[in-house]
């Protein structure tokens, strides 16, 4: 999957360099239809051992945490091989409990991209986080 050739992950780059996300009031802000939109919330954070993996299949996230650090666990999807439940296709996620073994750090202010194939456990530390989350659209 090429982001490059996708206009809506353009368009949410753009929107990124225009907007000062931490002035948004949380909830969702739509920015292009379903193509694109940014929540913005306030989240309790968690350890790794509690972090479950969720992917995708319509929409590839942008995380961007605003007022501290966040750490993600990050596998390939293709090696996830514990599903909580079935795939929620209205909702457009899968939730696995796959050991959390490779971790990133993502500093206030820095962003993070998973496409479908990439699975994320986001959500990793200590306190609360103020964070953009921006669902844009898979163009085939």
């Amino acid at each position: 999957m090429n982001l490059q050739d996708n206009p809506y992950y353009q368009l949410a780059l753009q929107y990124i360099q225009q907007t000062n996300l931490s002035q948004l009031p949380s909830g969702k802000h739509v920015i292009d239809g379903e193509n694109l939109w940014v929540n913005i919330t306030d989240s309790p954070l968690r350890t790794a051992a509690e972090a479950r993996f969720e992917v995708h299949n319509r929409y590839v996230d942008i995380q961007i945490p605003l007022s501290g650090a966040e750490q993600y666990g990050i596998r390939p999807r293709s090696l996830c091989t514990r599903p909580i439940g079935d795939f929620n296709a209205q909702d457009d996620y899968q939730l696995f409990d796959d050991p959390v073994e490779d971790i990133r750090t993502v500093e206030p202010g820095g962003l993070i991209v998973f496409d479908p194939e990439t699975a994320h456990a986001p959500l990793i530390g200590e306190g609360t986080i103020h964070k953009a989350i921006f669902k844009v659209r898979v163009v085939e």
